[in-house]
């Protein structure tokens, strides 16, 4: 375990604050801080370095702060070096949060000191940090994305009467068809669902090992439900548990699944089954502004909340804009529409693996 820097507390100078690069060994100690750190995500485990590094070969450097020998401060950072998407830093790519969580302002500048010199070190276009709430604010921000997140009733009845008439509408109807819900082990539905639906939106597909590592790596913190009629498959997601909270985060379902509500009946069945197993939190996760997905979760009677992703230029000298809603990737998406399934899926973790 070696120090990357020290420095000592400017509140209490008798305390020095230690930045190590994460080690299998530190790993349950990072999880444990991990979880009583309010600041904290899902986003923030120790697992997701075996995730990004295994499932896409990108190089992470998860640092931590300590104190007296204690972890104060995580800062999870993978880096991605794209022919076509450039080269950047980040905290977290593939994850919707990110950045530091600290227990001080102290720590939290002395572990973004640590990345921005790494930033440097490495040449990188920019380091990104992908905020819940502003931090720099002379950084260059994007205002694209929006989360979604809401508190459940302990009532179940009461979460059904909150969402709005006409969405509510939709859930009862998916309800009356008798569409049931299944808890898989493995990821098969899940893929098949989500690929689906990626497909007709011209995205590419992110590979099987990654959704099998994912699995594995969380275990019974990432579940994967299914919705079904008759035995056939309709929807599927994967979500996060984390803390009181529930994140379902990939997500899709087969071109019948509209003319079953299946969609509207998963997300309500996922809400009712984590309300009676006690979550406090409905996280229903990222949406670029003014898009149908966002729309949809708005259509829920959820309210939008700003994500703040903030960049620290390095080489760039303006913010990249790899969205999909960028003029310059509209014959790209139109072309991927119309491959054969088997063949976006075979190409597809090739180029969604650079985009973070």
């Amino acid at each position: 375990m070696s120090v990357l820097a020290e420095v000592a507390d400017t509140e209490n100078p008798s305390v020095h604050v230690a930045v190590h690069e994460m080690q299998p060994e530190d790993s349950e100690r990072w999880d444990q801080f991990v979880l009583s750190c309010p600041e904290a995500t899902f986003f923030h485990r120790a697992g997701w370095k075996n995730v990004i590094e295994r499932a896409f070969n990108h190089k992470t450097w998860f640092l931590y702060a300590e104190c007296n020998g204690e972890i104060q401060g995580v800062l999870p950072l993978a880096e991605i070096k794209s022919f076509l998407f450039g080269h950047f830093l980040g905290s977290l790519p593939f994850c919707v949060y990110g950045g530091v969580a600290a227990c001080s302002d102290t720590v939290r500048e002395r572990l973004e000191l640590a990345a921005i010199e790494l930033a440097d070190k490495l040449k990188v276009d920019y380091l990104e940090f992908r905020n819940m709430k502003p931090v720099h604010q002379d950084w260059p921000t994007k205002d694209l994305y929006v989360t979604f997140r809401k508190t459940l009733d302990a009532d179940i009845e009461k979460n059904l009467l909150e969402i709005p008439r006409k969405q509510r509408a939709m859930v009862r109807k998916g309800i009356k068809f008798g569409l049931k819900s299944d808890i898989d082990e493995d990821i098969e539905r899940f893929f098949f669902a989500y690929s689906s639906s990626v497909h007709r939106l011209g995205t590419p597909v992110f590979s099987k090992k990654y959704f099998q590592l994912l699995k594995q790596t969380f275990a019974q913190d990432c579940e994967l439900m299914t919705i079904h009629k008759n035995g056939v498959t309709l929807s599927s997601v994967m979500s996060f548990y984390f803390r009181n909270e529930v994140l379902p985060y990939y997500g899709g379902g087969t071109v019948e699944a509209r003319n079953w509500a299946a969609s509207d009946f998963m997300y309500w069945e996922l809400m009712r089954r984590s309300c009676e197993n006690g979550y406090k939190t409905f996280d229903f996760g990222r949406s670029k502004r003014d898009t149908g997905s966002y729309s949809f979760k708005k259509n829920w009677g959820f309210e939008a909340q700003p994500l703040h992703y903030e960049y620290k230029l390095i080489k760039a000298s303006h913010i990249p804009n790899h969205s999909p809603s960028n003029p310059k990737y509209k014959y790209f998406i139109q072309t991927w529409q119309k491959l054969p399934r088997s063949v976006a899926n075979w190409i597809g973790p090739f180029i969604v693996k650079s985009l973070g």
